[in-house]
């Protein structure tokens, strides 16, 4: 069994630290024997990896027509053959994806070339999205930030979302990119941060300000919320003393958070955080030096 992890652009290191080294790097693809090991750094993990003889692009062609339909290439090298098998097989040409439309569900594999004679093929990959790549209709008037890509990603990734009726925590709010998304989608939102959000946000209904310390709340004094959400910016070694404060008082149904890497990488913090039973955590396509950990409640 061979798998493949796909790496994030520049983060290629932390995600060969975090399985362990690779058999082969065939540039952003690190391949390594046996099944899957937990790679948050991976923006898409290729299973069962099949390794496939060709003798020409017409024979590379019908070898991938024959396992499936959808394939997307990743050239490292020979580009121009690689372009010119991928032109022969099926189109696919992902359209901007509009939010909060549910992740796509048609199975998408992932093919590269090694050499002229040989392509290593992944029918089922860990994205539905090409490369992991997922790449929005952006609204570039509401929003007072970018910062409202992460949590339209990881909303979309985790196929559950807030709602109306439900009551959101939004830490480290300011400006307040995240609250837009979490008030866009029904939900009332208490915006926490020293910082003040922006005053388009701050007026927007069933939003609350509070200029306050995400760390200063104590989750025992605060009445329920069905999502914790947390772009704050702090060590992750705070962030997850924080939320095990708030799991501790059962306070707080679903989590989304963001861990900032601030200088070095903490992977202890991050199998910390992974280890949290019922979670996940994954480096996003909009994701810099970050992670994000997603916990949600028993369906």
């Amino acid at each position: 069994m061979l798998t493949g992890y796909f790496a994030a652009e520049e983060f290629r290191e932390q995600l060969l630290t975090e399985i362990g080294g690779a058999d082969l790097v065939h540039g952003r693809l690190l391949l390594k024997a046996g099944p899957p090991v937990p790679a948050a750094w991976a923006q898409n993990v290729w299973h069962d990896v099949l390794r496939i003889g060709i003798d020409s692009i017409g024979d590379a062609d019908r070898k991938l027509r024959a396992i499936q339909r959808n394939w997307v290439a990743y050239a490292h090298e020979l580009h121009r053959r690689t372009a010119l098998i991928q032109a022969k097989l099926p189109p696919i040409r992902p359209k901007p994806h509009v939010f909060p439309k549910p992740a796509p569900t048609a199975p998408l594999g992932c093919w590269t070339l090694l050499d002229e004679r040989t392509l290593l093929a992944a029918p089922r990959c860990s994205s539905p999205f090409p490369h992991g790549e997922v790449r929005f209709a952006e609204n570039k008037s509401a929003p007072p930030n970018r910062a409202y890509l992460k949590l339209w990603e990881a909303l979309t990734l985790a196929g559950s979302m807030p709602g109306k009726g439900d009551r959101c925590l939004d830490l480290g709010a300011s400006p307040g990119g995240w609250t837009w998304v979490l008030q866009q989608l029904g939900a009332s939102v208490v915006a926490v941060d020293k910082a003040p959000l922006d005053p388009g946000i701050a007026a927007l209904p069933a939003v609350e300000q509070r200029l306050a310390s995400a760390f200063s709340l104590d989750p025992a004094a605060e009445p329920p919320v069905d999502w914790l959400c947390s772009d704050v910016v702090c060590y992750p070694a705070r962030l997850l003393a924080l939320v095990q404060r708030w799991m501790a008082a059962g306070k707080a149904r679903n989590f989304v958070c963001t861990l900032k890497f601030q200088g070095a990488t903490d992977h202890d913090a991050a199998r910390a955080f992974a280890a949290i039973p019922g979670s996940r955590l994954m480096h996003l396509y909009h994701n810099k030096h970050e992670l994000t950990w997603i916990r949600l409640a028993a369906r």
